[in-house]
């Protein structure tokens, strides 16, 4: 078994305001967390792994195939392989999260 801490992980900052840190995984999956600072943007891109999350505090703007789909605390979310999607943190709050990812996420470019 693997245990990781957030409070062990020095998150990097995948790009102004979002801060991920990569955590435990296995052979089918993996498990980021997330923090998106209000006023951040998350530009339009896709990924081979499937992306399924949580938010426990603040409210994303997600925007897939035109549409806004707005997640907020307690919401969970599921994004195909190869969709392309952006997201937005409209609000005045931090957004915080964990992603998971399948198969699992290995050495995204933001940990170069």
């Amino acid at each position: 078994m693997e245990r990781v801490s957030l409070d062990d992980l020095d998150p990097a900052e995948a790009m102004d305001g979002v801060h991920l840190a990569m955590m435990a995984g296995g052979e089918s999956m993996n498990i980021q967390h997330v923090a998106v600072e209000p006023g951040a943007v998350i530009d339009e891109h896709s990924h081979p792994h499937e992306q399924t999350g949580f938010l426990y505090e603040g409210e994303l703007t997600f925007l897939v195939d035109g549409e806004e789909i707005v997640v907020g605390p307690g919401d969970s979310y599921a994004i195909p392989g190869d969709c392309p999607h952006a997201a937005e943190n409209r609000g005045e709050e931090t957004v915080r999260g964990i992603d998971i990812f399948s198969p699992p996420r290995e050495n995204p470019s933001w940990q170069d």
